[in-house]
């Protein structure tokens, strides 16, 4: 029998389309691939949409949106196509603390319709505990690739991974699965003489990049193999 072709889908929640972000994510479609599925790449910048607009018609009891967004923009027909992937790879660099208002807007319309207001009570081996229901067939492997100018010591020290982590929370609570890829220190600009800075050396930058970028894209494309063999044990 032939094995079942999964589906990928990669959503760049960055400006840019051939930096760093950008090539994060194409390294783990890459894996992705050579592991055996087909891949699709969004960019998010390109697509006309806003984020929730607290509507609820995805939580109308009996109705044809119970579980879908009703909002009809360029997002739709893509939030439709991600309901039916095997595998979900969401890509942004850190503006300010979070991820870019382009993606944290994309994850609202993503999650808000899959998760629900309901609750289960399941036995385990440490007794009853509530879940919480979400409307999915399957778990769906997921991932949150984030990358940075803030070097890793300072992204500790200022509490990033607690923000930060939140995401990758709400993507597992929600999908089932998911996992967290950072790229520290990046390399911002292709000319750093045009503009104002001496919070850093470019010099030093450009070092580290030469040593730890490489690894950064190599650690994506392992993610995006691991990925499609998670999905393929489901």
């Amino acid at each position: 029998m032939e094995e079942k072709k999964l589906k990928a889908m990669f959503f760049n929640g960055s400006p840019r389309k051939i930096n760093n972000t950008a090539m994060m994510l194409k390294s783990a479609m890459k894996g992705a691939e050579e592991s055996g599925a087909e891949c699709e790449l969004i960019n998010l910048y390109d697509i006309d949409f806003k984020g929730c607009k607290s509507c609820f018609a995805c939580k109308l009891k009996n109705s044809k949106t119970n579980g879908v967004c009703a909002l009809r923009d360029d997002l739709r027909p893509i939030l439709e196509r991600a309901r039916q992937a095997d595998v979900l790879v969401l890509g942004s660099p850190v503006y300010y603390s979070y991820p870019t208002g382009e993606m944290r807007s994309f994850m609202e319309r993503l999650l808000f319709p899959v998760g629900t207001y309901l609750y289960e009570e399941v036995e385990t081996e440490n007794g009853v505990v509530r879940r919480h229901v979400t409307i999915r067939d399957k778990v769906i492997p997921t991932a949150m690739i984030l990358t940075m100018n803030c070097p890793e010591d300072y992204m500790k020290v200022i509490g990033y991974p607690a923000i930060l982590e939140e995401n990758a929370k709400c993507l597992a609570d929600i999908f089932g699965y998911s996992e967290t890829l950072y790229a520290f220190n990046t390399y911002q600009f292709h000319d750093y003489s045009r503009y104002d800075f001496n919070l850093f050396s470019e010099e030093d930058k450009r070092r580290y990049r030469d040593e730890h970028f490489g690894i950064d894209l190599n650690n994506a494309y392992e993610l995006g193999k691991r990925l499609v063999e998670k999905a393929r044990e489901q």
